[in-house]
């Protein structure tokens, strides 16, 4: 298994729209595969990305039931992959974007392993993220959605509040003004709080200024071009965006 040739592979993928097929990666393990995850992000950064975020993924009941997995994942975002709230994102580049609610973190201060998740935490957010796995008809092996940076390729992040409990607050997915999903912040392994004791865990640390996407609420959905797209997170507010081609 070559890690650098699969890394420079799924990076050609996203950047042409060209979907390489699923289950013939040859990875073994999740140790291959975040290697494999590492050398894609940093082909990223090597072009000018900065990053900018930490995802979890496979944190809600609905997506482990849509993808037919059930363990925990994560990511990462960068500058590039920011989408304005309330404006446009072009998808016409991606291969199968689909979209999903969640509630984002920003810390205020180092998040470390073992310590008081809601103390390193500055703020929170409604927010949206646009997956688009880079493997044909979005089928993949867990090894394999983790190397491919669990199909991180979007977000947008509503306005900051103070830091509360997000344990059940009723969430909304629209398209075009009409109900996509709903679902609860407790789908996000029954406390969004238990997210960033994850992240914490599976980063080792994570520095202030970090955003954490902190997992889908409902089933992600897909998002073609033309849509407006809200998020509303009861007590939060909404967050939303248009797609489009060129945008």
């Amino acid at each position: 298994m070559n890690i650098t040739a699969l890394a420079e592979a799924l990076d050609a993928a996203a950047r042409e729209g060209r979907p390489l097929p699923g289950g013939g990666s040859g990875l073994k393990d999740t140790g291959e595969a975040y290697a494999v995850q590492d050398a894609l992000v940093a082909l990223r950064l090597a072009r000018g990305e900065r990053l900018t975020g930490f995802k979890l993924g496979f944190t809600s009941v609905a997506k482990m039931r849509q993808m037919g997995v059930s363990d925990l994942i994560h990511g990462r975002l960068t500058d590039r992959m920011e989408i304005p709230d309330g404006g446009r994102f072009d998808v016409s580049g991606l291969i199968h974007p689909r979209v999903e609610p969640e509630v984002a973190f920003l810390l205020g201060g180092t998040l470390r392993p073992g310590g008081d998740p809601m103390a390193a935490v500055a703020a929170v957010a409604p927010a949206l993220e646009v997956i688009d796995s880079r493997y044909d008809g979005f089928r993949f092996s867990l090894p394999e959605v983790i190397a491919d940076n669990t199909s991180a390729a979007g977000y947008a992040v509503g306005a900051w509040t103070a830091p509360a409990d997000l344990g059940d607050r009723g969430v909304l997915l629209e398209l075009d003004g009409r109900t996509a999903e709903t679902g609860s912040t407790a789908a996000i392994l029954g406390r969004p709080l238990r997210a960033l004791a994850a992240a914490a865990r599976l980063a080792g640390a994570l520095e202030p200024g970090t955003v954490i996407l902190a997992g889908a609420a409902t089933a992600a959905v897909p998002l073609p071009p033309g849509t407006h797209v809200r998020a509303t997170v009861a007590g939060l507010g909404s967050v939303a965006f248009t797609t489009g081609e060129g945008a």
